[in-house]
């Protein structure tokens, strides 16, 4: 019998604590999703969520009255978050759909195990540990589990009707944990339903689609995504570019110690296209900073092998190091990958790695001179002012940044042109 009673996270005082409190005078709490599947295929917990038979407002007094914090974070929806030695448990009363609206649904509480477990998406995010440790198994998870395999609950068409932000977790579900070939349910009814996509909020569409992209190794749900139309049919611009690089993106990324980057792996997917992806970056809603990052990444120059150190920093200077990383990054995967035994080939991954961790090293050298300075050397107000300065700072980065403020001032002084 599967048990979780030896994990680590599983005898921790708090949650032992919150289990007694639900488990007492008639109520029934097990642990459920994320935190048992986990355990079972060997990865950490995060997060423990906890299913009860009580109402909302028992677990809040419960709770208060044991000197425990409760927070009604979704109480609508049956969820209390219970805060037990700084450590939050999110507790949720078992339920039923009784009609659903994508992400909302009109729920009626219950204390059927076997309902609340069908009413989840997948198989694997279907199981519970009760106070025991013991693993109830109540949609034949466990097998799915043993074979790393990524299904449906019941019907996948129906799942998926439910809510069709479900084809995308299905396909981010399968990067973290499925293996082999996706379930065939789950691809023809993810293919069937990929239209429907364009009803959900770009929101919601786009955190679903980072935290794929974010997963250690997205390649084989892309392809799928890709061969099922999922992948248009959310980021048009992949259509004609493709998602070749990703491989070797995360080859890269493994060998060389880089932190999995979802941005960066849109940027190898994407044409660096100035206009199209300002589209994207305001069709999907990304944040600020993320629009930045895909901006700089289509404003960043190609980078030749063989440009030499001065000149390099001369071009960090001018367009800025981020995108220019990204493009260095995507350049030197796709190298690596077609290295092999070919010397010239080993050579361009030589220098663009030396390139990138120059690049990585890189702080913007600050121009001494202001428009302050440019008045006080008897410049008059107006255009020139400004004319001046650009002309003065492109001598100072022609010197590859060693002109000092006094080299620039009598620079400034020799130069008619800056005056009037």
């Amino acid at each position: 019998m599967k048990t979780v009673a030896d994990e680590a996270w599983f005898k921790e005082p708090a949650l032992q604590a919150v289990l007694a409190l639900l488990n007492a005078d008639g109520g029934e709490a097990r642990i459920a999703g994320g935190a048992v599947r986990n355990a079972l295929m060997g990865i950490p917990v995060g997060d423990i969520d906890i299913a009860t038979t009580l109402l909302p407002q028992e677990v809040i007094r419960r709770a208060t009255e044991a000197g425990i914090k409760a927070v009604p974070t979704g109480i609508d929806h049956g969820t209390v978050t219970l805060v037990k030695d700084h450590t939050p448990f999110e507790v949720t009363t078992l339920r039923k759909d009784v009609q659903t609206f994508g992400r909302h649904a009109e729920v009626a509480f219950g204390t059927d195990w076997q309902v609340d477990a069908e009413r989840r998406d997948l198989t694997i995010n279907a199981l519970y540990a009760d106070a025991d440790g013991k693993i109830i198994d109540l949609v034949n998870g466990m097998p799915d589990i043993e074979t790393r395999t990524v299904r449906f609950i019941g019907d996948a068409g129906e799942r998926i009707a439910e809510d069709y932000l479900r084809i995308l977790r299905f396909f981010r579900f399968f990067a973290l944990y499925g293996s082999g070939r996706p379930d065939a349910a789950g691809l023809r009814a993810s293919a069937a339903a990929r239209s429907k996509l364009s009803t959900l909020s770009a929101e919601r569409i786009w955190s679903e689609t980072k935290k794929l992209l974010g997963a250690p190794n997205p390649g084989r749900a892309l392809l799928w995504m890709r061969q099922t139309g999922v992948l248009t049919e959310i980021l048009p611009e992949t259509e004609k570019w493709g998602i070749d690089t990703i491989p070797a993106l995360v080859e890269a990324g493994t060998a060389l110690g880089w932190t999995p980057d979802p941005m960066l792996r849109l940027m190898a997917m994407v044409p660096p296209d100035a206009e199209r992806l300002t589209s994207l970056a305001k069709r999907l809603r990304l944040s600020n900073a993320e629009a930045a990052e895909l901006a700089a990444f289509a404003g960043a120059p190609a980078i030749a092998e063989d440009i030499s150190d001065r000149a390099f920093d001369r071009l960090l200077y001018r367009s800025g190091s981020a995108g220019i990383i990204a493009r260095l990054r995507i350049d030197l995967s796709n190298a690596r990958a077609k290295a092999g035994a070919d010397m010239l080939a080993m050579a361009k991954v030589g220098r663009l790695s030396l390139l990138l961790e120059r690049a990585d090293r890189w702080q913007k050298p600050v121009f001494p001179l202001s428009g302050a300075d440019m008045l006080a050397a008897g410049m008059q107000p107006g255009p020139k002012v400004g004319d001046g300065l650009k002309a003065l700072e492109e001598e100072w980065v022609k010197s590859n940044f060693t002109m000092d403020r006094e080299s620039l001032l009598a620079r400034l002084n020799e130069t008619d042109t800056t005056r009037d």
